[in-house]
């Protein structure tokens, strides 16, 4: 669901949520595919015209002023009826129209939903499903904020405006070229990992707190090689044998099958399984073609069990 596209939102309002969002010009414009200097002047007009500063520097990020917290929580209230409107008009055609928006991490995006939506689109091929490739937490608030109607991701703060429909519990492992001295192995523990070469997941991705928050609770000195935001980037740097990845099997499925990569869980106390979620807009706001899509989604997500 797009209500700038459907042009029930205008051009202002839109950016200036998606800034409130990001945090930052930069994402916000890399998001939209423009300049960020094209953000900067819609929300300096919009600014001028309100007669009031809607954001003030931070730590480098932009943080909503007073006028700006006011102006978001407004906006959110009319995004909300009109997403409901928008549904109920939906319904009234449905399932032969529509579009739904779905807001997932990368490793979702590698894994299941290409099979969701194969399976999707053949039994509703008029549906238009856009997806946006975000973090977990973002990708919860963008749920929570309307802009999203169903959303796939690990470890987020629940939103109030939001139901959980599904979930699954992950273990973590670590993925190895298939030469490596691990790929032999069935299972390792958290210490034996002090020795090797890390690729790691930033703080971007709620993965690498949590195994930097196990190793520190080892004792262990990480030999991190490199740390990146991209799932992808680190499973093309383990399939060229350059350290050892840490991750769940999500999203590694097709490697894992072609042997061109090797998954080892890992068993340790210190460490706690990834907790999937899939959540969706408040059932009143749910259009049909969205719900439709979120069960299959939940029944992906029993089959990872």
């Amino acid at each position: 669901m797009d209500l700038h596209r459907l042009g029930l939102v205008s051009t202002r309002v839109h950016y200036f949520r998606l800034v409130a969002r990001h945090g930052s010009i930069r994402q916000t414009a890399r998001q939209l595919n423009i300049a960020p200097s094209s953000v900067s002047r819609v929300l300096k007009q919009l600014e001028d015209d309100l007669g009031a500063p809607l954001f003030e520097r931070v730590n480098q990020r932009l943080r909503l002023t007073s006028a700006g917290e006011l102006l978001l929580y407004r906006s959110r209230t009319s995004f909300s009826e009109l997403s409901r409107a928008q549904a109920e008009i939906t319904d009234l055609q449905g399932l032969r129209r529509g579009t739904v928006t779905v807001a997932v991490i990368e490793s979702v995006a590698r894994g299941i939903l290409p099979n969701v939506l194969a399976d999707f689109w053949q039994r509703h091929p008029a549906i238009t499903v856009d997806s946006v490739i975000t973090t977990s937490q973002q990708a919860f608030t963008a749920v929570a904020d309307g802009d999203c109607d169903i959303a796939i991701a690990f470890d987020g703060r629940m939103p109030r405006k939001a139901q959980r429909m599904a979930g699954v519990n992950l273990d973590l492992g670590v993925v190895v070229h298939p030469a490596h001295e691990f790929a032999r192995r069935s299972e390792l523990r958290i210490s034996e990992l002090a020795t090797q070469d890390l690729i790691l997941s930033d703080s971007t991705l709620s993965l690498g707190p949590s195994l930097e928050e196990a190793m520190g609770a080892a004792a262990l000195d990480l030999r991190r090689r490199s740390r990146t935001n991209s799932i992808g980037l680190m499973i093309d740097l383990a399939k060229r044998g350059q350290g050892v990845v840490l991750v769940t099997r999500l999203g590694v499925e097709q490697e894992v099958a072609s042997r061109s990569l090797v998954f080892v869980p890992l068993r340790d106390p210190k460490l706690k399984p990834r907790k999937l979620v899939l959540i969706s807009r408040a059932p009143s706001e749910m259009p049909e073609a969205a719900a439709a899509l979120a069960r299959l989604v939940a029944s992906a997500l029993e089959g990872l069990r």
